[in-house]
């Protein structure tokens, strides 16, 4: 009798125990796929070219989606576009932040971040050329990887661009300060914000002007400023000053490779960007041509005035005053180059300058941040009201609700500061989360296009996919040497209880 109980009782533990690994295995069936990877119920053992055209057509499907956009967009404006988007105050005043952290050596930061850049424009610019669409790097990770993916991507970046808005608009209004420090900030916060929602609210070719001329204005003062520091270094009209800075003041590596390594957690947010190039591919004229052409020389123009301007301010100025100054406007290393080769009005200059870099971040930003809620919307991820275009082909609704969480940013930048921080700290790991993703999501682009198609490609990433991979690693591992930079230590942590929440929403609504 009590070997039949004993018999019984094991059956009952071996069938409890299969009906909880069957309900564990349901429950991964539901999460796998959110990853990129097939589940048992849907991997398909076809063949690679019926997988091939099968991913194909539902690009297709994805682009026509997003049809309604006017592609009005030339390739001179792509560039200046993503130079601009690239280029913000970050060069200007918040260098001062990485030179602090690597001295001269921040030179050698910046060539790393530029080889993760082009590493990053190239992936961008295959898929761009052959799927031009205004959600971009969003509906390639639909697709190529899982609809979690492309979700999350989109709602990520869409975040993050909204974050760094609201700050620099709140910089703009501290910038203007500069000239009248009696006029409450708000004023120019205000009409900065309307000037840019007027600018997106245009038509694109509206846009695209206005941007380029506003790019053209940093560009104008990167190029004079390696000239006149130059001509200050070689001794133009000025004793020369030589390279003793870069070797003074405890060496070119004061803090070692370690400062190295850390300037560039934020160095690479500096090149954050770029993907702007990616995503007017939508509203680009032949894309398939301009976008690799626009991509190449942003490229190049990026790291040549990335590069050569920090090498001038570290061998003009001491890399321990610019340290101490801490970034200021009056102290800035671009005002004291102009100042020491005789320019009058040198902080005014330099006040103009970074208040024109900011509002063309802010502008491309906006438009960014737009183009992913549209994308969102026609994905069927956010209210189809979002995904309405005027019939200039401006999405309006998907504006608006950009401005909103703009305003929202804005807020939190002037009234809840350390909330803030802790938001801006989270948009930069979200960066760091769309840029590996991206990468991720160009190792499957090439695994599923077809060899004639990969033929006809305009760019292509030399030494694939090792240089994706190794923009991955170096993505990832500068993620987690963020706990040990004053400032982001936080950063990581948190951005993953966003996307724990993003998944949450994800898994809720759209199963």
């Amino acid at each position: 009798m009590a070997e039949v109980v004993g018999l019984r009782e094991a059956r009952h533990e071996k069938a409890c125990f299969l009906g909880r690994v069957s309900r564990a295995w349901k429950i991964c069936e539901k999460v796998i796929p959110c990853f990129g990877w097939p589940s048992a119920r849907t991997k398909s053992f076809s063949k690679p070219a019926a997988r091939t055209a099968e991913r194909l057509a539902i690009m297709s499907a994805l682009i026509d989606k997003e049809q309604g956009l006017q592609r009005k967009l030339t390739r001179w404006q792509l560039t200046m576009i993503a130079l601009g988007g690239a280029i913000g105050v970050g060069l200007f005043l918040g260098s001062a932040a990485t030179i602090g952290i690597a001295g001269p050596g921040v030179v050698i930061s910046y060539i790393f971040g530029a080889i993760i850049a082009m590493i990053m424009g190239y992936a961008l610019a295959e898929m761009a050329s052959v799927h031009p669409v205004a959600g971009s790097f969003g509906v390639y990770a639909e697709k190529y990887l899982s609809r979690w993916a492309g979700f999350s991507l989109r709602v990520s970046y869409w975040f993050a661009e909204t974050i760094v808005i609201g700050a620099e608009v709140t910089a703009v209004g501290l910038y203007f300060g500069y000239w009248f420090p009696d006029v409450p900030s708000w004023v120019w916060i205000a009409g900065s914000s309307g000037l840019v929602l007027s600018v997106n609210a245009a038509n694109v070719k509206m846009f695209g002007t206005v941007e380029s001329w506003f790019a053209m204005v940093k560009v104008i003062a990167i190029v004079a400023f390696i000239i006149l520091g130059g001509a200050l270094i070689v001794g133009i009209r000025k004793p020369a000053i030589g390279l003793s800075n870069l070797t003074a003041h405890g060496g070119f590596l004061p803090h070692g490779w370690t400062g190295v390594w850390l300037a560039l957690t934020l160095v690479i947010t500096s090149y954050i960007g770029i993907e702007v190039i990616a995503v007017t591919a939508g509203e680009a004229e032949h894309p398939e041509e301009s976008v690799p052409r626009a991509l190449r020389g942003m490229v190049m123009r990026l790291i040549i005035f990335y590069v050569l301007a920090i090498f001038v301010i570290v061998a003009v100025t001491p890399w321990t005053s610019i340290a101490a100054t801490g970034g200021r406007l009056g102290s800035s290393p671009f005002v004291n180059v102009f100042t020491e080769i005789g320019i009058p009005f040198a902080g005014g200059i330099m006040n103009f300058v970074v208040i024109s870099a900011a509002l063309t971040s802010v502008n491309t930003n906006l438009y960014l941040s737009t183009r992913m809620m549209f994308s969102l919307s026609r994905a069927g991820y956010a209210p189809r009201w979002l995904g309405r275009v005027d019939p200039r082909g401006v999405p309006l609704p998907a504006l608006f609700a950009s401005g909103a969480g703009m305003l929202v940013a804005i807020v939190l930048a002037l009234k809840g500061q350390e909330a803030f921080l802790l938001l801006y700290g989270t948009a930069v790991a979200a960066m760091f989360f769309v840029w590996a993703t991206i990468l991720v999501t160009h190792i499957r682009f090439r695994r599923a296009l077809p060899p004639e198609r990969l033929q006809w490609l305009a760019i292509k990433m030399p030494g694939h996919p090792i240089g994706s991979i190794l923009g991955i690693a170096v993505i990832l591992a500068l993620a987690v040497s963020t706990a040990f930079v004053k400032g982001l230590e936080w950063t990581v942590p948190l951005f993953l209880g966003w996307l724990a929440l993003v998944t949450f929403f994800y898994l809720r609504n759209h199963r």
